[in-house]
């Protein structure tokens, strides 16, 4: 009998530790800690989406600015070697025309 007391015992415990345990469905009877903590859920959500936004924004116009340097650089390394190329023109011209003055002179001292 002691042990059937028990069981009931256990039993009504066990019953009204579950009926609190209960969950409302209804936001007219949730108390003011349960929609407290739904503001501050939508206010999570509200600043991760903003948040999400803005990383994506940032990211659209950094990698536009590496398009564009990457453009200018582009454009100034073909500018450069193009000077380069007409300065070694330039060079190699001014060379051959000291060539042939150094040719002549020298023809010239053979013909004295």
């Amino acid at each position: 009998m002691t042990m059937m007391i028990r069981y009931a015992a256990v039993t009504l415990t066990a019953l009204a530790l579950l009926g609190g345990c209960q969950k409302k469905d209804d936001p007219g009877v949730a108390g003011p800690a349960e929609r407290a903590g739904r503001k501050v859920d939508q206010a999570a959500e509200q600043a991760t989406a903003r948040l999400d936004s803005a990383a994506k924004q940032a990211n659209e116009q950094l990698s536009e600015a590496a398009k564009e340097t990457s453009q200018r650089l582009d454009k100034a390394a073909n500018q450069a070697g193009e000077t380069l190329n007409n300065a070694t023109k330039e060079a190699g011209r001014k060379l051959e025309q000291a060539g042939e003055k150094m040719q002549t002179a020298a023809e010239e001292r053979e013909k004295k």
